[in-house]
């Protein structure tokens, strides 16, 4: 009960719950894709059960990450990746190009497997931040997973609107993924000796990975907005 009441746990369980709604937009996408073209009856059952066989592909992977992060080596691998995964949501256009050029799927069964696999193929970046987010604990994996339901499923039109209206948004939550990413990158077992002698370095590199993310893509805004007008 106490890790429940943990100001920890909670933090960690509402950074997960904002990576779901940054991220939730390219899945709701995959879905509404492969499953245009199925009778109205088949269309709802198919964006459910799909988006429910692609959190429990999803989930199983998240957990395999969990372990793998425990190799030396890796979280700093992670948290660099994921740092760039950051920095390319923020930046949009060409550094952001993903292929959401799915064919409609013809039954039920196909959109189930359409969805599950493009979601599996790409929800790296999901995975990768739950992972980094959850700080090893399977629970806060789960219920980030069980939460992630209703936002694919039912919230994703409302979330990319509110994107679209309020762009601030986007940026909180590259914010959450960039303090995920420094996260992990200072929590890599392999200096944490070197990183105790130094407490500066930590804040240093939160505020290089958070700086970096949030700051590069407005001045690359920028200086593109510039060489228009010239």
């Amino acid at each position: 009960m106490d890790f429940f009441l943990a100001p920890e746990f909670w933090s960690a369980l509402a950074a997960i719950i904002v990576i779901d709604l940054v991220l939730a937009g390219d899945n709701a996408i995959v879905i509404a894709l492969a499953a245009r073209n199925l009778p109205k009856v088949h269309q709802r059952r198919a964006i459910i059960w799909g988006t429910v066989g692609a959190v429990a592909v999803r989930a199983s992977l998240t957990v395999a990450v969990l372990w793998l992060l425990e190799i030396p080596g890796l979280m700093l691998a992670g948290g660099l990746l994921l740092t760039w995964i950051a920095y390319r949501l923020l930046a949009g256009d060409d550094s952001n190009g993903r292929d959401h050029d799915v064919a409609p799927a013809r039954s039920f069964w196909a959109a189930m497997r359409t969805i599950v696999i493009a979601d599996a193929v790409m929800g790296l970046d999901n995975v990768l931040a739950v992972a980094g987010a959850a700080h090893g604990s399977v629970l806060l994996v789960v219920a980030g997973l069980v939460i992630s339901i209703p936002i694919v499923v039912w919230g994703s039109t409302i979330i990319l609107h509110w994107l679209e209206r309020f762009p601030s948004l986007l940026y909180i939550g590259g914010a959450v993924l960039a303090w995920t990413a420094a996260k992990m990158i200072v929590d890599e077992p392999l200096y944490q000796d070197w990183l105790d002698a130094r407490p500066g370095i930590r804040s240093a590199i939160y505020v290089v990975v958070i700086a970096g993310v949030l700051g590069v893509p407005r001045l690359r805004a920028a200086r593109k907005a510039k060489e228009v007008l010239q």
